[in-house]
């Protein structure tokens, strides 16, 4: 799956060639440039919004070289039909390299800026608009010295942009990482340290008071306690592991088959997990990610089902993640003690997430969804 950096590259070149088409079809209109200027302008019209339209449906064709070529020689074309290289059209052939600039790899980047520059020199010469004097006249020679260097300019600065940013995104998500792991290990720390050490104490204490609860409700309310305290331990040291297990920059979609191996090797439920997600900062991986398993992990624990699905989606604007099972649905009242929907709808808050729990298709088992903002996509 292509990453959201490439759809802000192409809304790039989306503003960019409305503004040339718009700027190309106002000099004809408003100059007499050839004979054929409302052809040419109509063209234009016409040719700016179905080669967009095109790119964007046709992601395969949005990132082929061949297809690059194609556009910036349709340029170029219409820079010839002018019959004069100082075209109307020059800022709508510039538009050409958004793309070439911004996908491939910088010195590739820098080459095809070359080779648009060596073409617009061609096509200059074949307009047969050059004096003889072009060489020895400055005026002359400085006005095609820019249009010339102008194309290796735009697509050299927007290569080294594009390197910068990717560049700055890797250092940002290492950050993040190393914040993140720090301080899930310090939760860890306490965890293990104060609370689970209080928790057993206490567990020790009551266990303590077992021979003198001789009234059947105090013995009842006692081994309630201790069986409380007994699956609190149990949470506590899942919630340690888990924390002392980092992400380590693995995809969610991938950490979640592996979650969903695990727990079909119980031999409750069979789960099935489609789709994949695009790579994510890693504070919005590590609660996607959690949020998911924990779903996981309470289908397989409370639903009595035999089946579960986990759908993945990804789109320019949105991040969807379902966890669909056939169980018995969920409880008319929460479980006693239980954190665990609490916990997973803060996650989604942390992270601006909308998290839906509620009866799946038709009606029947539970469906967990979770809907969330493409990081670096469009608003």
């Amino acid at each position: 799956m292509r990453t959201l950096r490439a759809h802000r590259w192409f809304a790039l070149l989306t503003m960019t060639r409305v503004l040339g088409a718009a700027l190309a079809i106002v000099l004809l209109l408003a100059h007499r440039v050839t004979h054929a200027d409302p052809l040419l302008a109509v063209i234009t019209a016409v040719w700016t919004p179905l080669s967009l339209w095109t790119l964007r449906r046709t992601e395969d064709w949005e990132w082929a070289p061949a297809v690059w070529a194609a556009d910036g020689l349709a340029a170029l074309g219409l820079v010839l039909s002018g019959g004069d290289w100082r075209s109307p059209f020059y800022v709508f052939t510039l538009t050409t390299l958004v793309l070439p600039a911004t996908s491939l790899p910088w010195r590739a980047a820098f080459a095809w800026g070359l080779g648009s520059s060596a073409l617009y020199g061609a096509v200059a010469w074949l307009t047969e608009k050059l004096p003889a004097d072009t060489l020895s006249n400055t005026i002359r020679l400085e006005t095609l010295a820019t249009h010339l260097f102008v194309p290796v300019i735009v697509t050299t600065t927007l290569a080294y942009s594009s390197l910068l940013l990717d560049r700055l995104r890797v250092a940002r998500s290492h950050s993040e990482r190393l914040a993140l792991q720090a301080e899930r290990q310090r939760i860890a720390w306490e965890l293990h340290d104060s609370a689970k050490q209080r928790v057993h104490a206490a567990h020790l204490m009551l266990s303590a008071l077992d021979a003198d609860a001789g009234d059947t409700h105090n013995r009842a309310l006692l081994d309630g306690a201790l069986a409380e305290l007994r699956n609190a331990t149990a949470d506590m040291e899942t919630s340690v592991a888990e924390l002392r297990t980092p992400l380590d920059g693995r995809p969610v979609d991938e950490l979640l088959r592996e979650r969903a191996d695990e727990l079909s090797r119980t031999g409750v439920a069979r789960i099935d997990v489609r789709g994949r997600l695009p790579s994510l900062p890693p504070l919005v991986a590590a609660h996607t990610y959690r949020i998911a398993a924990e779903a996981l992990t309470n289908a397989v624990r409370h639903a009595g089902c035999t089946a579960i699905e986990v759908t993945l989606a990804a789109s320019p604007d949105m991040i969807r993640l379902t966890i669909a099972d056939d169980g018995v649905g969920m409880p008319a009242e929460p479980r006693p003690g239980g954190h665990g929907l609490r916990s997973m709808h803060g996650r989604a808050e942390t992270i601006g997430a909308d998290l839906r729990i509620g009866p799946g298709p038709g009606g029947h088992g539970t469906s967990v969804a979770l809907a969330l903002p493409t990081p670096g996509g469009s608003p």
